[in-house]
């Protein structure tokens, strides 16, 4: 009796063994993929179907699984890969960082200095493919208006309205006349939310301005003249003015530089042609005999060795004309009975590029 009971527990065991040893177990997947059931123990054929946790997506294949008559699994290469947000745009006047934008990753906004961030400052990029907030805003700095200075005034870049101004705005301080200005005429709406430093309006006057040699003022009057006053200038006969025709009455009390009366030159030849506003002319016909401060008069001299004549020119610098040493003047012969064979008269030198010397 007790053989036959020994008997049938082997006969069971050696059943349940062999039964366990024919199904398969749930299997290690990989990251971030899921079974769709549950359970310890799976019989054979049993086909497992494969998914892929929330924001994460499939590729390759195949998605299922088949548990087969050995107690193993079929092999598969399905795998899950976290989705993908589309990239974050920065607010304007800001930037954005972040390291990556797959599912569950993290953007920062910032705003650049003079402005603000309104809305949150970090989203998570979600399931769904979206970020989790919209892009917030960057808002300038606010600054009330800019303080005026006394006798002042101030011209804005923009039209203002109200009584608020913003990060970026800009203007240009002024004074009334005859008020000069002292510091920065620029002023600006700074990051900080306050106005750059306001200048200050002064008084400034010169002094009654002094005439120039060989010239004239506009006024005679020796009073003192306020910032910005003006006093003209000209000059007597054929004197050629040389700089501004004004000077003006600047903001430390002084005129600016006047203007200087430059003497005309007389051509000191007796005898022989000039070349003087692309004309010749002879010496005795050239009345009066000047020319002004500036211009340009040119005399005839001999080149010996190749038998011609050339002209060189000299200018006129405040009363002073230096005749070229090349000049040679004519015998009061020569030049009565032989003028044609003046350097001025004969054939004229020509370089190799044809260009008159």
């Amino acid at each position: 009796m007790e053989y036959l009971y020994f008997l049938l527990l082997c006969t069971f065991l050696s059943t349940v063994t062999a039964q366990e040893n024919d199904v398969c177990v749930m299997p290690e997947l990989g990251d971030h993929v899921e079974a769709v059931e549950q359970q310890m123990y799976f019989s054979p054929g049993t086909v497992l179907p494969l998914a892929c946790e929330l924001g994460y997506t499939s590729m390759l294949g195949p998605r299922t699984i088949v548990c087969t008559e050995h107690g193993e699994w079929t092999k598969t290469q399905f795998m899950c890969i976290a989705k993908r947000c589309p990239y974050p745009d920065a607010p304007l006047h800001g930037k954005t960082y972040y390291e990556d934008t797959v599912y569950k990753s993290t953007v920062n906004y910032t705003c650049h200095e003079g402005y603000t961030l309104s809305g949150p400052n970090s989203a998570k990029c979600q399931a769904n493919r979206t970020w989790s907030t919209s892009k917030p805003e960057c808002k300038p700095v606010s600054c009330g208006l800019a303080p005026i200075p006394k006798f002042g005034l101030i011209i804005y870049n923009k039209n203002i309205k109200g009584n608020t101004t913003y990060f970026g705005i800009h203007g240009t301080y002024k004074c009334l006349p005859p008020y000069a200005l002292f510091g920065n005429a620029h002023a600006e709406c700074t990051a900080n939310g306050n106005w750059t430093k306001t200048p200050e309006c002064k008084v400034v006057t010169c002094p009654p301005p002094e005439n120039i040699a060989n010239g004239y003022m506009s006024t005679t009057n020796r009073k003192y003249y306020y910032y910005l006053e003006i006093v003209r200038y000209g000059c007597n006969g054929d004197y050629e003015l040389e700089g501004s025709f004004q000077t003006v009455c600047q903001k430390d009390g002084e005129w600016s530089e006047k203007p200087v009366c430059k003497a005309p030159c007389s051509i000191d030849i007796k005898r022989g042609r000039i070349l003087y506003k692309e004309q010749k002319l002879w010496i005795e016909a050239f009345q009066p005999n000047r020319v002004l401060h500036g211009d340009i008069v040119s005399v005839y001299c001999m080149d010996k060795a190749r038998k011609c004549g050339y002209a060189v020119s000299s200018q006129c610098t405040d009363g002073k004309l230096k005749i070229p040493e090349c000049y040679e003047e004519p015998s009061s012969t020569d030049y009565a009975l032989y003028s044609g064979s003046l350097p001025s008269e004969i054939e004229q030198c020509y370089d190799d590029s044809r260009v008159l010397l």
